[in-house]
């Protein structure tokens, strides 16, 4: 694999660098975020191990950068900051992974060959498509058959979870935790009573049902 090492601290690096190559891995080392910055830019890597403090610009600023460019290269953050506020931060600044220092080698070198065997980030979808039912996620537009319907941000929040995921049944505890950020059942018919307001709307006008119902289970959208 090719990776880069972003490490400002010379007794850590030299002894990552050494493990790393010896495992055969080829390895790019930068001591300075600015400097890192431009180089996994320019650069094409597997995995990048990012240290949080560092001169010139700091680690979480430096992955912020990167996604915000579109660099989506597998990260884990090798750091000595190691509170659960700052596992947080590292993961929402757009970090895969997180490792404490002190550390041991072989857990790094695992958490690297995991990080390299994800799968890559598929571009993001912006049109979701069941049937003739049509959502343009940048112009927040639902067409059905041509006919544009018009639903609030709820209704919308909640379709497009069901298109995305066409053809999988969603329990209402799912629902309620990726529509509603709910994660207890708040003893309220919300689910309910906001699917049947989108049936109304996305299915009622036309002479066949995409959003259904399976008794015991939940809801699905299929067409």
């Amino acid at each position: 694999m090719k990776l880069l090492l972003i490490e400002d601290d010379k007794t850590i690096a030299d002894y990552v660098l050494g493990g790393l190559r010896q495992e055969g891995h080829v390895v790019d080392h930068v001591a300075d975020g600015r400097d890192a910055l431009g180089q996994a830019m320019a650069g094409s890597y597997d995995v990048m191990i990012v240290d949080r403090m560092l001169p010139g610009l700091d680690g979480l600023s430096l992955v912020r950068a990167l996604r915000a460019a579109k660099v989506m290269t597998p990260t884990i953050f090798l750091t000595a900051l190691g509170g659960v506020d700052d596992r947080i931060e590292g993961l929402q600044a757009g970090g895969d992974d997180y490792l404490v220092k002190p550390f041991a080698f072989g857990e790094l070198s695992a958490r690297i060959g995991a990080l390299a065997r994800r799968p890559a980030p598929q571009a993001t979808e912006t049109m979701l498509s069941v049937s003739d039912l049509r959502m343009d996620l940048i112009r927040r537009k639902v067409t059905r058959d041509g006919i544009e319907i018009d639903l609030l941000p709820r209704e919308f929040a909640l379709l497009e979870h069901l298109m995305r995921r066409k053809g999988r049944v969603q329990t209402r505890t799912m629902l309620l935790e990726a529509v509603w950020d709910i994660s207890f059942d708040p003893q309220t018919n919300v689910v309910e009573t906001h699917v049947s307001r989108l049936r109304a709307k996305v299915d009622r006008p036309f002479d066949h049902e995409l959003i259904l119902t399976v008794r015991g289970a939940g809801y699905k959208i299929e067409g």
